[in-house]
């Protein structure tokens, strides 16, 4: 971990990382990029030590009130973040000055912070977002291995949901000839569904694979898969290519919707992501309703 000192904090679509890079070791994640532009080590997490003071500035300059989101890029709730509490800080922030919030994770650590993100969804609105992508422990254990597993991850979208808190999952990415199968399709969307999940992002069966990312896949396939042939198979079929689509991809998809349809969850990308991006103010719609 370092500190660097941050000139900027929200996206021009009220986004934000309060760190860059990551420890959980997700073996597929695409923030390892060359693209990104990373200057350091991804697991040497990059900490923005102004960070909260320039969201507070930037939220009590805001003319209207709208969601903040965080984790597209660092995971918000990394191991470090129980001691230095800078997402914590950052909820508070938006708690104070009247935002919604909406953020990315897979860690259980995201319950400490309950009680903010209960009093922003009294007010406003809070979605927690929860990657989930393999089913079976053993192999979430290899693909995630620095995070509590998907049985955990469910158990905290249970605790959300006793909260009142909306949650939406993200399905993927789904690895070809790896966690592509129907058994593991299904066990997901039952955990979704008994959790009651908002929605259910999942923009096919496969991943993207480009350049940083593509060489540390490859290199975890070898590692974790010895003899498999895997990393082979993947340069064979796919070569360089951006999009890596699984071959029981239409299969799936078609079961993924149904079973959507069925259960009353969204599925549909856009429809989420507008569902999470628009601000609702529940206390001033109170107040208009009583009169």
């Amino acid at each position: 971990m370092h500190k660097i000192h941050a000139k900027t904090i929200l996206s021009a679509k009220n986004g934000m990382n309060l760190y860059r890079g990551c420890t959980h070791g997700c073996i597929y994640c695409d923030s390892r990029s060359t693209v990104y532009g990373m200057d350091h080590d991804f697991e040497d997490v990059a900490v923005k030590d102004n960070g909260l003071q320039l969201l507070e500035k930037v939220l009590m300059g805001k003319r209207s009130k709208c969601m903040i989101g965080t984790g597209s890029m660092s995971d918000p709730y990394m191991p470090l973040e129980a001691e230095l509490e800078i997402t914590r800080g950052a909820l508070k922030l938006i708690e104070r000055y009247g935002f919604g919030a909406t953020l990315i994770t897979k860690s259980d650590l995201v319950l400490r912070d309950i009680d903010l993100l209960a009093s922003i969804n009294s007010k406003s609105k809070a979605v927690v977002q929860m990657t989930m992508t393999t089913a079976d422990e053993e192999l979430c254990r290899k693909l995630e291995p620095g995070v509590c597993t998907t049985a955990r991850r469910y158990e905290v979208l249970k605790e959300l949901q006793k909260a009142g808190i909306p949650t939406v999952v993200w399905l993927t990415p789904v690895l070809p000839y790896i966690n592509d199968t129907e058994a593991n399709l299904r066990g997901i969307l039952d955990y979704c569904a008994d959790a009651g999940v908002k929605g259910i992002i999942c923009f096919g069966m496969g991943l993207t694979l480009r350049e940083g990312n593509r060489e540390y896949f490859y290199s975890q396939l070898d590692r974790l898969f010895p003899g498999s042939g895997l990393k082979e198979r993947y340069i064979k079929e796919f070569g360089l290519a951006y999009n890596l689509v699984s071959p029981e991809n239409n299969r799936l998809m078609r079961i993924f919707r149904a079973f959507c349809q069925d259960r009353g969850i969204m599925d549909n990308p856009d429809e989420i992501f507008r569902y999470m991006n628009f601000f609702e103010e529940k206390e001033q719609q109170t107040q208009l309703s009583m009169f």
